[in-house]
């Protein structure tokens, strides 16, 4: 392998890095809100993003819990997602990527994907049911904008995924018969 190959995939690792750690920030801060928001509401202008669901909370405590389980699952998998990715990464050998533990780790990076994007599209469609029995939902919208993205991105990485388990039954067999 080039130094550039190995350059750009450390960079790579880099990133994934950085995305990884705010997106545990992100969970975090979603999740310290959550419980400011239950015990004092008065003091959620002032956490993180100004997630304020308190008109929500006071409306339906049902709506309320359901819309911020939505936004912690979503962003739970996300970190995940990344952890995974991070895995990934750091077990890969360029020189031979054919193996099992990249296989099953391109599968679960798939299947994290599509459940990202699942789980965006129903809260995003409850989201617009909500809006029409007049719930204010505008600052939820940033949280599953994206789920469409995500369900494409799942089923090009399920592609890739099989592509790398063909790769690795040959190598298995090319190993055999030598």
């Amino acid at each position: 392998m080039s130094k550039g190959n190995t350059f750009v995939f450390k960079g790579l690792h880099i990133v994934a890095w950085i995305i990884f750690v705010g997106l545990c920030i992100e969970a975090g801060g979603l999740l310290v809100n959550f419980f400011f928001s239950i015990y004092n509401p008065a003091f959620v202008q002032n956490l993180y993003q100004k997630l304020d669901l308190s008109e929500m909370y006071s409306r339906s405590k049902w709506v309320f819990f359901s819309m911020y389980s939505f936004i912690l699952f979503i962003s739970l998998l996300k970190a995940y997602l990344f952890y995974v990715v991070i895995r990934l990464l750091s077990k890969l050998n360029l020189s031979k990527p054919f193996n099992s533990f990249v296989s099953e780790q391109i599968i679960q990076i798939s299947y994290y994907t599509f459940s990202i994007g699942i789980f965006s599209f129903i809260a995003r469609q409850t989201v617009k049911n909500l809006q029409h029995h007049g719930y204010m939902i505008d600052n939820l919208n940033g949280f599953w904008a994206d789920s469409q993205a995500f369900i494409l991105m799942a089923a090009i990485i399920y592609v890739i995924a099989t592509i790398f388990k063909k790769g690795v039954e040959l190598q298995n067999e090319n190993d055999l018969t030598v």
